[in-house]
């Protein structure tokens, strides 16, 4: 499991399980049946379609924990899962290009895509990476200081693509290698711990359409222009467990009540937070209707050894994102 270190003196905690070695192996072999040639590309819906039936068949205390989470994904909205194969022996160096993605089928891919079929349906964004649903989050020569996946500065505070109508329902990430120095953590802060430090003025004034959130710079300067984009509240739904949309880097308070909010949400979000410090095989599930989540710092060489995560994002209902993506498929166009 990884290690879960606390970011100030309140114990957060993580849900978290280590897969058993029985079950490791019966998830592997599982994956291997999606990779048996070269036409077996991620992207395919038949190729999804064979990973949402193979599904049913992953360890059921597997599945088990995944569909608990899925009905409440608990206090700080993340789950961590252990032992998950990554094939270790047959990995490639870390991709070290800008819009990295993983087309072919791999096994880490594999049990991304059986699990986020497990939680709903895959999801992907014309403008992000592609439209690929597997996607790489690795350090990027030339690009340390970009506040996105190929940076390797500190990432702030953020829920998912908040700007889009559609945004994912939750995020999963594959560790398939951990950084050179074991330093780079993913942090998370769900909004169940967070709200009993904010004030009843600021969790009122975070409920208002008072923010703008724009489409974040891993989607580039032509989705600025987005016109779904508009004025939203930060928290939504009920009162006493709202949902998040807000990216820190690219949300912005349009009064100053909305100023003084926004402020104080993220200083309850650093006072509620806490470190995951991910090993290779590791799964996390993000909430991302309740949980936002961010990156320490961490120093890559660009050796082929770097730190290296695959991510998929999920929704639970793919029928309500259907005038945004063409054929059906599981690609948002716009």
């Amino acid at each position: 499991m990884p290690e879960m270190t606390p970011d100030s003196t309140h114990n957060t905690g993580v849900a978290g399980r280590e897969l058993d070695p029985a079950d490791t192996d019966a998830c592997e072999r599982l994956a291997r049946t999606l990779c048996t040639g070269a036409n077996d590309q991620v992207d395919s819906p038949a190729w999804v379609e064979r990973a949402r039936d193979a599904w049913e068949e992953l360890p059921l205390r597997l599945r088990r924990e995944v569909r608990r989470f899925r009905r409440h994904s608990g206090p700080n909205g993340t789950l961590v899962i252990g032992g998950l194969p990554v094939d270790q022996a047959a990995m490639p160096p870390t991709p070290t290009v800008p819009g990295s993605v993983q087309r072919q089928a791999t096994i880490p891919a594999a049990v991304l895509t059986m699990v986020a079929c497990g939680l709903g349906e895959p999801l992907a964004y014309l403008a992000e990476k592609s439209g690929a649903l597997v996607q790489d989050v690795v350090p990027v020569p030339g690009q340390e200081t970009f506040h996105g996946n190929a940076g390797s500065v500190p990432l702030s505070f953020h829920t998912e693509n908040g700007f889009h109508p559609h945004p994912p329902d939750y995020v999963i990430f594959l560790c398939l290698r951990a950084d050179h120095d074991q330093i780079a953590g993913m942090r998370i802060a769900g909004i169940r711990r967070a709200l009993p430090h904010l004030t009843p003025a600021s969790r009122q004034a975070l409920f208002t359409p008072e923010f703008l959130t724009t489409p974040p710079p891993s989607f580039g300067p032509a989705s600025i222009s987005e016109p779904d984009v508009k004025p939203r509240a930060v928290l939504s739904g009920a009162v006493e467990d709202p949902d998040i949309h807000m990216a820190q880097l690219v949300t912005t308070p349009l009064t100053p009540r909305a100023t003084a909010a926004l402020t104080e949400f993220g200083r309850a979000c650093e006072a509620s937070a806490c470190t995951l410090r991910l090993t290779p095989g590791d799964l996390v599930i993000i909430d991302n209707r309740v949980t936002v989540h961010g990156r320490t710092a961490f120093h890559p060489r660009y050796d082929g050894a770097d730190r290296w995560l695959q991510r998929t994002y999920v929704t639970t209902d793919l029928r309500r994102s259907r005038d945004h993506r063409p054929q059906d498929g599981h690609v948002l166009a716009r």
